[in-house]
């Protein structure tokens, strides 16, 4: 998972070359930092922020990833890191063990430079590669650009959540978009279970 990005001007970020790689601790304060922006854009500065992880919070969520074989990646930029993608199970009962749900996040200088592309495809292998066979996401319908990558990447919309999340002072529905990984639904799983 330390392929760099091929210098095609899409896999560039300041004509660098951006590299994922399984996260480490020491990218925790990287990752909070690109995280907070994302959730305080458009949000005013009254509302309590109580909520956002801390650093230890982050550390053992990827401890706790690492044991189930979920992926936790960053890519990284001149050392950098730039984004960052996991997977968590889509949930605990053993019915649903085959299949993920994901969260991708992207520097806000980075935006639209490949980047968010680039974990996508190595978060899409890493769950295939350990077992997983279906792969689930949640997209706010106004980012238009995720649901646009996604879509490249063989997501299908397959539901739509009306006023679930009130951000930017109204209400905003969610797409959630699903693929299958390796043989999917068509055949029965090979790992028994893939997340353990």
């Amino acid at each position: 998972m330390n392929r760099p990005i091929e210098p095609t001007g899409q896999a560039m970020t300041n004509e660098r070359p951006v590299v994922v790689r399984t996260s480490r601790d020491g990218d925790v304060e990287a990752m909070l930092t690109i995280y907070r922006h994302h959730i305080r854009r458009g949000i005013e500065e009254s509302v309590d922020d109580s909520g956002t992880p801390e650093p230890e919070d982050l550390r053992d969520r990827r401890r706790n990833l690492r044991n189930h074989r979920l992926p936790h990646l960053v890519a990284t930029c001149g050392g950098e890191v730039v984004g960052y993608a996991y997977a968590v199970l889509f949930r605990k009962r053993p019915a649903y063990r085959y299949t993920v749900k994901h969260s991708i996040y992207v520097h806000r200088e980075h935006l639209g430079s490949g980047v968010g592309r680039r974990l996508l495809q190595e978060l899409i292998d890493a769950c295939a590669a350990t077992g997983f066979r279906q792969m689930i996401g949640y997209i706010d319908t106004d980012n238009t650009a995720s649901l646009a990558i996604h879509e490249k990447f063989g997501f299908r919309r397959v539901g739509l959540l009306p006023g679930v999340a009130y951000r930017y002072g109204r209400w905003a529905d969610t797409v959630m978009v699903q693929r299958s990984l390796a043989a999917g639904s068509t055949e029965p799983p090979l790992i028994s279970n893939p997340g353990r």
